[in-house]
């Protein structure tokens, strides 16, 4: 009897613990910013939060490597997530499947189209992240290779390593192959975070790397010109969900000051702190809104 009262009182105040725990910790201003599993992505989602935790006080929980773009998606259309950065091609051609334009229109075309799902598609940072191909500078030189339509005549003596997204997206490998008329000697599926190692092992001979790769400025490696123009504009910028923006109305107008504030070279430089430099994530993009007038130095 005595042994049972124990376990009793011990469940109670474990209960009353818990309780008061949640009442404690749990905030109610809380918004919950996702990214991908990506360097990239990450640093977006740190920039908007911290200008946010800034501007308006409101506390931030980052949901970080998710996964892919479509895993990112679900949590954001579920609502599992409040704010997200993404890219205008993706949201197009990969979420709704449908024609790109150029790079206003498909900014038309997402702000249209995510409104459908109950999200509003803010304006752009500023830069445009494609896909495209990069391979050995020497080798490139030796073939005379600077277009994707001149690889395309050595292509089948060439190993692909690729992220495992691309090979299967609508807008990655596939189409690409087609447009091109591309033959791989041989497909090898990776992380992203492999490709550049595996390519300077000599164990991939061209990757499908993205024009704000960090990388980029470590690795000698030619990027390839797209000349068919056959990628869509990809254009990152912030998502919010409107239930979120109707309890916060003010934060359009906080994520509106990052508008046209990133471009090519500035985002790349920032993923090679992390991915080259050790940097931490949350330091560059600190360094960033300070650098860029956004919040003060503290």
């Amino acid at each position: 009897m005595r042994v049972s009262k124990k376990i009793s009182l011990v469940m109670l105040m474990f209960l009353i613990i818990s309780t008061l725990s949640g009442c404690i910790f749990i905030e109610k201003d809380t918004l919950r910013l996702g990214s991908r599993n990506n360097t990239e992505s990450i640093i977006l989602s740190n920039i908007m939060g911290q200008l946010i935790e800034d501007k308006l006080g409101i506390e931030v929980l980052y949901k970080e490597n998710l996964g892919g773009s479509n895993v990112v998606w679900n949590a954001m259309t579920n609502g599992h997530i409040d704010v997200i950065p993404d890219y205008t091609g993706t949201i197009v051609v990969t979420y709704y499947h449908e024609e790109p334009g150029t790079a206003e229109e498909t900014l038309e075309a997402t702000k249209r189209l995510v409104e459908k799902d109950g999200i509003v598609a803010l304006n752009t940072f500023g830069f445009n992240n494609t896909y495209t191909l990069a391979l050995d500078e020497t080798k490139a030189e030796e073939l005379g290779v600077v277009t994707f339509s001149d690889f395309a005549k050595y292509s089948q003596d060439f190993r692909l390593g690729a992220v495992f997204e691309f090979i299967d997206r609508p807008d990655g490998l596939p189409g690409f192959q087609k447009e091109y008329d591309i033959q791989f000697k041989d497909v090898k599926g990776m992380d992203h975070g492999m490709m550049y190692r595996s390519i300077n092992a000599g164990e991939v001979d061209v990757i499908n790397s993205y024009t704000t790769d960090g990388q980029l400025q470590i690795y000698d490696l030619r990027v390839l010109e797209d000349d068919k123009s056959y990628f869509p504009p990809y254009h990152a910028l912030p998502l919010v969900r409107k239930e979120t923006l109707n309890e916060y109305p003010e934060l359009e107008e906080v994520l509106s000051l990052l508008k046209g504030k990133i471009d090519e070279e500035t985002m790349q430089i920032m993923n090679g702190k992390v991915d080259n430099d050790g940097m931490m994530v949350e330091r560059i993009a600190q360094e960033f809104l300070i650098d860029s007038g956004l919040i003060e130095d503290k």
